[in-house]
């Protein structure tokens, strides 16, 4: 879920001009039935009762992209057939959220601190998220750690073979 923590500004704007920018915004952006169309007006009303410094944060989910989805999961797929180290996809992946900081840090069984990996759910992370998520998954998956740890017999040519492998996805 994207957030959005907007701050009313201390310039003063007319009320001819905030009726422009407003109208032109609600022409151009509108509900989609009734309840929306009038929530989106009084969001504009409650905004413009705010005094200079005055915040209000908006929540905004941006639609999974189906397409996107796979893609990840392709990926991750590919590189998990080619590793040496899981035989267990569904460990692969958590290793993988944890390696590239997709985590939560929790208060662990005997007192210290533990990584558990965010959930990539559609209904836990919109397209804004697991789009970070994919990043940072490739981010990690490219690093010195990850091709080392999950070839840990290959030589420097066949690591650069698995970096070419991860780029291929990203074309």
């Amino acid at each position: 879920m994207g957030k959005i923590t907007l701050v009313r500004s201390d310039l003063e704007c007319s009320d001819h001009a905030w009726e422009i920018a407003v109208g032109t915004l609600q022409t151009v952006i509108d509900g989609l039935n009734q309840n929306d169309k009038r929530g989106w007006a009084r969001l504009f009303n409650w905004l413009r009762k705010k005094e200079p410094g005055e915040l209000c944060e908006l929540t905004i989910t941006f639609p999974r992209v189906g397409k996107h989805h796979r893609l990840v999961f392709a990926l991750l797929n590919a590189v998990f057939d080619a590793q040496e180290r899981f035989d267990d996809f569904e460990q692969f992946r958590l290793w993988t959220s944890i390696g590239a900081g997709w985590v939560i840090w929790a208060a662990g069984p005997k007192g210290g601190v533990v990584p558990i990996p965010k959930s990539i759910s559609f209904a836990k992370a919109d397209e804004q998220e697991f789009s970070q998520y994919h990043a940072k998954v490739v981010e990690f998956l490219r690093g010195p750690h990850a091709g080392h740890y999950l070839f840990p017999h290959a030589p420097p040519a066949a690591l650069q073979a698995y970096r070419d492998l991860i780029d291929d996805f990203e074309r």
